[in-house]
C-alpha cells in the first residue's frame, strides 16, 4: 500500500497524475464534492450563528468510502482538489470527513495546488504543499448559505404565488432580470424610417461605392431624410451636380496600431467560444474540463493540454512566456515578436494573479501536432485556445486607413478604407465581436487615389431603413454583461445559464434568449416586491463581499446576518400580502363581444391561458391554452378570441361517433368516441380537417391493438413496450430471453420469469428508500406487537380459524378475478388514454 495519499476531483485527472508521481503515491477522485447541506429547510440555521448541517452525497458515498479506507494506511495525505473556493470547500469536506472518522490523528495532512497538469507542476505542488485556507473555505460556505436561504425561503413565495415548482436563485434572479428587460425594451421599440444616399463608383482597379456625409452645408445626420419624397429629391438633386462623375477632394490618410486581445479568462472563453464555435457556456466548460485533466496523446499517455479553464486572470507565467516567444521566434519570425513581453492587467477586483489565465500547458504542441488524438470539439476549442495565446505575445498589427472626400456642389461623399501594413498578431488570430459596427465598412481596400482625380458615377442611390430593437442576449453577450455588471463569478456563469433553461424561464431561439411567461411573472414578481434582492448594484455588492471574505478581510457570519434579518421580514410580509392574479401578470384583454364578460389572460398550473368571465360569474369561466409562441403579455383581444373556437367539431366517423379537435393539458388532440390521439407537429388544432383526424385515431387504434401480444386474464400480459417485448403483472416486469418469440410464451413460463424479476424500485431515490424502509419496518413491529397481546389460549384455535377462512376467501377471489381482469384488459387501453389525454382546464391554482 502506497504511503501518501493524493485526492483529487476527476478520476480522469487522477489517472494523469498518478503516472507523474509514482509507486510512492496512491491518487484517488472525491469525483466532485462530497458533501452538501441537507436538502431539507433548517440545514442553516440563523439562530445558531448559520451553523449548517452536511450530509455526504448520496452519489459519492462509495467514492467517500475508498478515499477512507485509503486514508487509514497511508502516512501523509495530500488533498490536490481544483484551485479555487470550490476546490478549497471540497477539500476541507474531505478533511472533516476523515477527522470526524478518527483517520488524521498523526497523519500529515497538506494542501497541494497546480493550475497545470504537468509533471513539473505536479512534482513542485507536492513539494509545496501548504495548509488549507479557511479564508476562501468561509468565503465557500458564505455562498452556499446564502444560495440556500434565498432558495429555501424565496421559492415557496413563488409557488403559492405565481407557479408549483418555480425557484428563485440570489445569482439567477438578476441575470433573469437582465434578460426579461431586453424583451421590454424590443416590445416598447418603435422603429423609425430614415434613407440613406450612397454612390457606386467605377475605376480601373476595382469598383468601391461612396456614402454622403454632407448635404446642403451641413453634416448629414441619420434622421435628416425621414421620407421617400424627400430622399428622392435630394437624390435627383445630387445627381444633377454630380453630372455622371466625382472629382477627388481631400485625401487623408491615417496610421493606426492595434494590440492584440489578452489571453482567456473563463468568461472571455465562454464568449469567443460562443461567437467563433458557436458552443454553449457549458458545453465550452464541459470540452475545457476534458482538456485540462488530461488526453491520450499517443505514446505519451494522458496529458493535460490548458491550464485550468476557472480563472479570473489575464497573467501568464515566466516560463509560459519565454516559450510562447520561442515559439513565435521560430514560427512567424523574429519580427513578430515585441520587444519587451505584452504583459496584461486583470479588470476583476478580485483576480489572483498567482494564477494564469488559460493557455496551452506547452506551446509547443500545436494544434495540428494533437489533432489526431482530440475529438472536433476538443481540437476546435484547443485550437481556439492556442492561437488566442500566442497572438497574446506577438507585436501590434500596423494598420492605414485611407478616406477620400468627394465634394458635390454644397454636399459631399466619403469612402473609406484599411490596408494591412504589417499583420502581426492577425497572422495568428482576430477577437470576434457579438455585434457589426462602423469600423467593419472600413475594412474594404481602395484604390489609390489623388486629389483631383476624375472617377465615373455609375448610380447614386436612395435606400429606406427602419430602426431596429436592441438585440436579444445570446450566451456571449449575456456573460460579458454579469461580468460587466459583477454579477456571478467564472465557475457560476453556464451553472447560471443552465438552471434559467432547465427552469423553462428562458428559451434560446436562433442562439439567442427569450423569456417565457413563467420567467416573464416570476422577474416581474420579484422586481416589483423583493426588488433590492435583484438589483444589480446590490448582487454585486455581495459578490464583492464574498470575496473580502475570501481574502480574509471579513468575517463570513455577520455578512450573513446582515442579509438575512430584512430578507426574512420581507419574506414573510409578501407572502401575507400579495395578491395571486397581480403576482402572476394577469391581464385584461377587453369585454366578449357576444356575452359582454371580461376576457383575460393568467398564467395557471401548465401554462398560460385565455379566460372569459371571472370566477365570481354564476356561471363557470370559459378557459383556453394559449397557442405555441403566444405570450399572455403580448396577446391581443382578438388573438385571444381565436383560441375559444376549439373544440371544434369535426364531423362524424363511419360508425356515427363525433369527432372533435381541442387543446389538453398534453397538447392539442383530437378524440373519436372514447378514443384520443395526439396531433403530430405539422397538425395545427385550428386547420385540420376530418380525413386527416381520422386517419391519425385509426394510427392510435393500431397502436393500442398492437400493444398487447398476449393476455392471460390474470393480470399478467406480454406487451410491446417502448424498449421492445415484455412480460408485466402490474406489480413487476420481466425481461423474454432474447431467443424465445413473445407470441409462444405460455402462462407458467411468464410466472417463473416474473417470479426471477427484481422488484420496481421506488422512484425518488434514496429518500424514497429511506422511506419504504421505514414503512416496512413499521408495519413488521406494529404486527409483532399485536401478535404479541394476543392470548396464548385463543392463538392456536385462531390460527385453525383464519386458516380455514383464507382458503375459502382465495377461491373466491381467483374466481371474482379472473372475471374482473378480462373486463379490465378489455377496458384498460381506451380508459387508460382517455384518462391521460382528458382535456384539463387550466385554471390557476
Amino acid at each position: 500500500m502506497a504511503k501518501n495519499l493524493l485526492i483529487v476531483e476527476s478520476p480522469a485527472k487522477a489517472k494523469t497524475i498518478n503516472k507523474y508521481l509514482g509507486a510512492d503515491f496512491q491518487v484517488l477522485a472525491s469525483y466532485g464534492h462530497v458533501r452538501d447541506l441537507r436538502p431539507k429547510e433548517g440545514a442553516v440555521d440563523p439562530e445558531h450563528g448559520f451553523r449548517m448541517a452536511y450530509e455526504v452525497i448520496d452519489r459519492n458515498e462509495k467514492h467517500v468510502d475508498a478515499i477512507a479506507k485509503a486514508a487509514k494506511a497511508a502516512s501523509s495525505i495530500y488533498l490536490a482538489t481544483d484551485l479555487d473556493r470550490e476546490g478549497e470547500a471540497i477539500s476541507w469536506h474531505i478533511s472533516e470527513i476523515l477527522r470526524e472518522r478518527g483517520l488524521l490523528e498523526g497523519k500529515d495532512v497538506q494542501r497541494v495546488v497546480f493550475s497545470e497538469i504537468t509533471p513539473r507542476a505536479i512534482k513542485e505542488a507536492v513539494a509545496n504543499p501548504r495548509k488549507l485556507s479557511h479564508d476562501l473555505v468561509d468565503a465557500q460556505q458564505a455562498r452556499r448559505a446564502l444560495d440556500y436561504l434565498v432558495g429555501f425561503n424565496l421559492s415557496p413565495v413563488l409557488w403559492r404565488k405565481v407557479q408549483r415548482g418555480l425557484s428563485a436563485g440570489r445569482v439567477q434572479s438578476p441575470a433573469l432580470r437582465m434578460i426579461v428587460e431586453r424583451e421590454l425594451e424590443i416590445e416598447a421599440f418603435k422603429a423609425r424610417e430614415y434613407w440613406t444616399i450612397q454612390a457606386n463608383l467605377t475605376h480601373p482597379d476595382g469598383a468601391f461605392d461612396a456614402r454622403l456625409v454632407k448635404l446642403h452645408g451641413k453634416k448629414f445626420e441619420q434622421f435628416d431624410l425621414t421620407n421617400e419624397q424627400d430622399a428622392m429629391a435630394a437624390r435627383a438633386a445630387l445627381e444633377k451636380a454630380a453630372g455622371g462623375q466625382f472629382t477627388v477632394g481631400e485625401v487623408t490618410s491615417r496610421e493606426r496600431k492595434r494590440r492584440p486581445a489578452p489571453p482567456f479568462t473563463t468568461s472571455t472563453l465562454q464568449q469567443e467560444a460562443a461567437r467563433k464555435l458557436g458552443f454553449s457556456t457549458s458545453r465550452t466548460m464541459r470540452v475545457a474540463q476534458g482538456l485540462y485533466e488530461g488526453v491520450a496523446l499517443g505514446s505519451e499517455g494522458n496529458v493535460g493540454l490548458i491550464t485550468y479553464m476557472r480563472t479570473d486572470s489575464v497573467a501568464l507565467s515566466d516560463d509560459a512566456v519565454a516559450e510562447l516567444r520561442d515559439l513565435i521566434g521560430r514560427e512567424y519570425g523574429k519580427s513578430a515578436l515585441p520587444d519587451g513581453v505584452q504583459v496584461y492587467k486583470s479588470k476583476s477586483k478580485n483576480a489572483q494573479e498567482a494564477h494564469e489565465a488559460v493557455r496551452p500547458t506547452s506551446a509547443m504542441r500545436t494544434p495540428r501536432s494533437v489533432a489526431s488524438f482530440l475529438n472536433d470539439d476538443q481540437r476546435k476549442l484547443y485550437e481556439l485556445i492556442w492561437k488566442r495565446t500566442v497572438a497574446c505575445q506577438m507585436i501590434h498589427a500596423t494598420l492605414n486607413t485611407v478616406s477620400v472626400e468627394f465634394p458635390v456642389a454644397d454636399s459631399a461623399f466619403r469612402a473609406s478604407g484599411t490596408t494591412v501594413i504589417d499583420p502581426g498578431f492577425l497572422a495568428v488570430y482576430e477577437e470576434g465581436r457579438d455585434q457589426k459596427t462602423d469600423d467593419d465598412e472600413d475594412q474594404r481596400r481602395l484604390p489609390r487615389l489623388a486629389q483631383g482625380d476624375v472617377v465615373p458615377v455609375s448610380q447614386i442611390a436612395a435606400d429606406q431603413h427602419f430602426t431596429e430593437p436592441p438585440p436579444r442576449y445570446s450566451e456571449a453577450s449575456l456573460v460579458k454583461t454579469l461580468e460587466e455588471y459583477g454579477i456571478g463569478r467564472p465557475s457560476t456563469y453556464a451553472s447560471i445559464i443552465q438552471v434559467l433553461l432547465s427552469r423553462e424561464y428562458v428559451l434560446l431561439e436562433n442562439r439567442r434568449f427569450k423569456p417565457t411567461d413563467v420567467g416573464r411573472a416570476v422577474s416581474q414578481f420579484l422586481s416589483g416586491h423583493f426588488a433590492q434582492y435583484v438589483d444589480y448594484d446590490f448582487t454585486a455588492r455581495l459578490e464583492d463581499e464574498l470575496d473580502a471574505v475570501s481574502r480574509g478581510e471579513e468575517a463570513w457570519v455577520p455578512l450573513l446576518e446582515r442579509f438575512w434579518q430584512p430578507f426574512k421580514t420581507l419574506v414573510d410580509d409578501k407572502t401575507e400580502s400579495v395578491d395571486r392574479s397581480e403576482a402572476t401578470g394577469a391581464r385584461e384583454l377587453g369585454t366578449d363581444p357576444k356575452t359582454g364578460k371580461p376576457v383575460s389572460v393568467r398564467l395557471g398550473r401548465y401554462g398560460a391561458y385565455a379566460q372569459i368571465g371571472s370566477k365570481d360569474d354564476e356561471a363557470k369561466p370559459t378557459y383556453a391554452s394559449l397557442r405555441p409562441g403566444q405570450s399572455m403579455h403580448t396577446i391581443t383581444l382578438d388573438e385571444a378570441m381565436e383560441l375559444f373556437k376549439l373544440p371544434r367539431m369535426l364531423g362524424q366517423s363511419e360508425a356515427g361517433e363525433d369527432v372533435t379537435v381541442g387543446i389538453g393539458r398534453f397538447g392539442p388532440f383530437v378524440k373519436q368516441g372514447a378514443t384520443y390521439a395526439s396531433l403530430k407537429p405539422e397538425d395545427d388544432p385550428y386547420t385540420i380537417e376530418l380525413p386527416r383526424a381520422l386517419q391519425l385515431v385509426q394510427e392510435k387504434l393500431e397502436a393500442i391493438a398492437n400493444r398487447t401480444i398476449l393476455d392471460f386474464g390474470n393480470g399478467v400480459q406480454v406487451l410491446n413496450g417502448r424498449y421492445g417485448p415484455y412480460i408485466t403483472d402490474g406489480e413487476k416486469n420481466a425481461r423474454i430471453p432474447k431467443d424465445r418469440d413473445p407470441k409462444t410464451l405460455t402462462e407458467a413460463e411468464c410466472a417463473e420469469l416474473l417470479a426471477a424479476a427484481p422488484v420496481k424500485k421506488p422512484r425518488g431515490g434514496r429518500a424514497a428508500k429511506k422511506t419504504a424502509t421505514k414503512k416496512v419496518a413499521a408495519k413488521k413491529a406494529a404486527t409483532k406487537e399485536a401478535v404479541a397481546k394476543k392470548p396464548a389460549v385463543k392463538k392456536a384455535a385462531a390460527k385453525k380459524a383464519t386458516a380455514k377462512k383464507s382458503t375459502a376467501k382465495k377461491a373466491a377471489a381467483k374466481k371474482a378475478t379472473a372475471k374482473t381482469t378480462k373486463t379490465a384488459a378489455a377496458k384498460k387501453a381506451p380508459a387508460a388514454k382517455k384518462a391521460a389525454a382528458k382535456t384539463v382546464s387550466p385554471q390557476a391554482d
